[in-house]
């Protein structure tokens, strides 16, 4: 398909147009000077007669002679010629009786003044050219047809070399283009070859290599960042679990402090899966292994371990499936990704209830909350974005900080559902919203082919 976006596609198009107004140049000095070269010898033709006419019949109104001539005097010429007739040779359409019928034809005439007396000189085209009157007009006559004849092929030559010119040449314009495309899809070594050349390509192969060395360094910087701050938070989030569980063991009998300090080893633990959740991004998915995991038990597990968002309201949530569901998928991503869900419907549900759905084709997380306002769905998987509502109505589902009468804060930093869609787009699976007719929102989570 023809596309006029591609570089070699405008550089076709461009020759083909030059060649067009080249030849349409040309086509116009002839016809011009054709024109010209006819005026001038008509009007020679046309003087020459005039001079045999009065030599042979002296002053008459009307002097004819053949081929096709006819000499007025200015009083006794037609009053269309009159008022048409100038002193440069023109020329009309006409129709002429011969004996086959009616033809149309070409009437040349002009004005001329001679000793006070003027005349209008015609000449009818078409009418046959006897060699020995005026053989110069009887030859061009002739000419004409074959001049005319031999521009035709020389357009239509013209353009096709201009054609086929035109593919040669852009072949061998982008040819640098595609050297350079290839060099920046396979490695550096051929990429660096290229900034080694005076042209256009490589100043452009100097700038992507100079962009690629910074890209590297900026991916090195945040790989050597990501894996020191997750060594550094390791050692204390292990310290923290471990006292925690040595904490719960000594306040067993203490039911309302040992409820805390499992709190504290949940939310140790919860961060160390976050961690590793973060980790797994900052290398690529074809690097990952993608074992079967178990989507109907990931759901159960962050449904149960999340509860605890639901003891003063009254909510429920259900887990529904028909069988169970395998991915083959990261269990941290999956985890991390449904837990964000999950945890949104149960802060902003404040009665009511929470569905979450497995099927063969997504994975629906449904709530009948306060729901998404219009005006804040451009900045829903936007980071930090949060908005400080000033009452209930206008909570942005993951991104606000509400506060009940009691005081109760809605914690979060306005990362949840930004994180959400790295981990769709690194899995390649979909994340969508919809807005309940009843209240609240649905979050869908569809798969690709890794679904088993």
């Amino acid at each position: 398909m023809f596309s006029i976006d591609s570089i070699a596609n405008k550089f076709r198009l461009s020759y083909f147009l030059f060649a067009i107004l080249l030849c349409a140049t040309f086509v116009s000095i002839f016809m011009y000077a054709e024109v010209r070269m006819e005026q001038e010898l008509v009007k020679g033709r046309l003087l020459q007669q005039l001079e045999l006419s009065q030599e042979k019949q002296g002053e008459q109104p009307i002097y004819i002679a053949d081929p096709g001539i006819k000499i007025y005097n200015y009083d006794n010429a037609p009053a269309h010629l009159k008022a048409e007739a100038t002193e440069t040779v023109q020329e009309i359409p006409v129709t002429v009786n011969t004996d086959t019928g009616k033809t149309s034809t070409n009437l040349h005439f002009f004005v001329y003044h001679q000793d006070n007396q003027s005349y209008i000189l015609t000449y009818l085209e078409d009418t046959k050219m006897v060699m020995a009157n005026y053989p110069v007009l009887a030859i061009f006559e002739q000419l004409e047809d074959i001049f005319a004849n031999a521009l035709r092929v020389a357009v239509i030559l013209s353009l096709l070399i201009a054609a086929i010119f035109s593919q040669l040449s852009s072949r061998q314009i982008t040819k640098p283009l595609l050297d350079l495309k290839n060099a920046v899809e396979t490695d550096h070594q051929n990429l660096t070859q290229l900034t080694h050349l005076p042209s256009e390509v490589g100043v452009l192969a100097r700038a992507v290599d100079e962009k690629n060395h910074k890209l590297e360094q900026y991916l090195r910087r945040e790989q050597l960042f990501t894996g020191d701050v997750s060594h550094e938070l390791r050692t204390p989030l292990t310290i923290i679990m471990g006292a925690s569980e040595v904490l719960a063991s000594q306040l067993q009998d203490n039911e309302r402090l040992s409820e805390f300090a499992n709190r504290i080893s949940n939310t140790a633990k919860e961060t160390s899966e976050i961690i590793t959740a973060l980790l797994l991004l900052s290398r690529s998915p074809e690097k990952l292994d993608a074992p079967p995991t178990s989507i109907n038990n990931v759901a159960i597990s962050e449904v149960n371990r999340l509860t605890y968002l639901l003891r003063h309201k009254a909510v429920t949530c259900t887990v529904l499936a028909d069988k169970d569901y395998v991915a083959n998928v990261r269990p941290e991503l999956l985890k991390m990704a449904l837990g964000n869900l999950i945890k949104n419907a149960f802060q902003y549900t404040d009665e009511g209830e929470v569905t979450v759905r497995i099927d063969a084709e997504k994975i629906t997380v449904t709530d009948t909350g306060l729901g998404i306002p219009e005006d804040m769905m451009p900045l829903l998987y936007e980071r930090f974005e949060r908005l400080e509502p000033q009452n209930t109505d206008t909570i942005l589902h993951s991104n606000v900080l509400p506060s009940d009468s009691a005081g109760y804060k809605i914690e979060g930093s306005g990362l949840g559902l930004s994180i959400v869609q790295r981990i769709m787009a690194h899995m390649d699976w979909q994340l969508t919203h919809q807005t309940n007719a009843s209240g609240g929102s649905t979050f869908s989570i569809y798969y690709n082919s890794r679904l088993s």
